[in-house]
């Protein structure tokens, strides 16, 4: 990206009309050259492993503290009735989704994960991990937060793709008063560098952003910047996903505005300008009234979506039934279609990006349905 484009695409922020309809075309012309006229999901189960944190986001309300209602670390079984559950369905994926280092900061933590024979949750994540592996067909995909070598090591083994939102790699939001206020893992440096270790341990990854949680637009593009520049390095980067914030009750950020339709729109089709061709551009399908919109923007993907569970983090906002999501983007000139939680371009290098058994479950999958 140089210096001439990120001023251009700088110059945006408040471009709309017949503007942000051309701007919205030129992002969906890109995409149709690389991806034509396909939009993905992928069919998952999600699993909220425990929603203990140690972090205090500013608009979050998946996490609880110690005491409060629902409060918990799940249990083995409740995992796997969940995961098989999903099977049930014809899931392919199960997300883990988990507080970051809760251990670190909750004596109560420290003991129920005592009492599960562990002493780190990152070593409960991974033997879940495994036990999905082992006893069904699905394939494990965790968001497990900022990860040093050691970890994305244990984990590689055990999961076809990780991954971990930026949300934005402005220090200013560290502040007092900022959304990441009290967020030691939110710290942008740690968040850059999981996305680099990811790199050099050949993992599928998957990244993103979180607009409207304070950040002013040029922090925006520093943000895609920042997920390019690591991506050209190693390859790595498989989807980025352009979330947009939702303001929730008994939060910080409760009386905060949300980001408005328009600029969820310029900010999906500037991603999608900037990004290399082959990074999927995914938003989420259950957090606006008008998502189909989203296509005209140059996305190619929904994401994960669900029979069975809900959006953990977004309990309010309802996945669309796929029925109708697939007669919504027949009604834009698009073919809705499933896919893996890791994408085909690195099944097809199989050898670099996934250790034995994950590429034999995804070898298994690919053969017993066509995407």
């Amino acid at each position: 990206m140089n210096n001439r484009n990120f001023e251009d695409f700088f110059q945006l922020e408040s471009i709309s009309g017949r503007s942000l309809k051309r701007l919205c075309l030129s992002a969906a012309e890109k995409r149709d050259m690389y991806w034509g006229k396909s939009i993905t999901y992928s069919r998952k189960v999600f699993v909220p492993l425990t929603n203990y944190c140690r972090d205090e986001c500013g608009y979050c309300t998946f996490v609880k503290r110690p005491g409060e209602p629902g409060a918990k670390i799940m249990s083995p079984e409740e995992v796997m009735d969940v995961v098989v559950r999903g099977a049930e369905l014809d899931a392919k994926e199960v997300l883990f989704s988990l507080g970051e280092k809760p251990e670190l900061r909750y004596q109560v933590v420290q003991d129920q994960l005592r009492y599960l024979g562990f002493s780190r949750l990152i070593d409960y994540l991974y033997t879940m991990c495994a036990r999905v592996l082992e006893e069904t067909n699905l394939l494990p995909h965790i968001n497990a937060g900022t990860m040093n070598n050691e970890e994305i090591e244990l984990f590689k083994p055990v999961s076809a793709s990780m991954g971990m939102m930026l949300e934005n790699t402005s220090r200013r939001l560290l502040k007092k008063g900022e959304a990441h206020y009290k967020c030691p893992d939110k710290t942008p440096i740690q968040r850059l560098r999981t996305l680099e270790r990811a790199g050099r341990k050949n993992v599928p990854f998957t990244t993103g952003l979180l607009i409207g949680i304070g950040e002013t637009w040029k922090e925006r593009l520093e943000t895609l910047v920042d997920i390019i520049e690591i991506h050209r390095r190693y390859g790595h980067i498989q989807e980025v996903i352009i979330q947009n914030f939702r303001a929730k009750q008994g939060t910080l950020m409760e009386n905060s505005p949300e980001p408005s339709h328009d600029d969820m729109c310029r900010t999906l089709a500037v991603a999608r300008l900037m990004l290399p061709a082959e990074i999927s551009l995914q938003a989420p399908p259950n957090l606006s009234d008008n998502y189909l919109d989203y296509i005209d923007c140059g996305i190619n993907d929904w994401g994960g979506i669900s029979p069975l569970t809900a959006d953990y983090i977004n309990p309010e906002c309802a996945w669309p039934k796929i029925d109708l999501l697939k007669v919504g983007v027949g009604q834009k000139g698009y073919k809705l279609n499933e896919r893996l939680t890791i994408y085909n371009r690195f099944i097809e290098n199989s050898e670099r990006y996934l250790e034995p058994k994950t590429a034999e479950r995804v070898n298994f999958l690919e053969a017993n349905y066509s995407h």
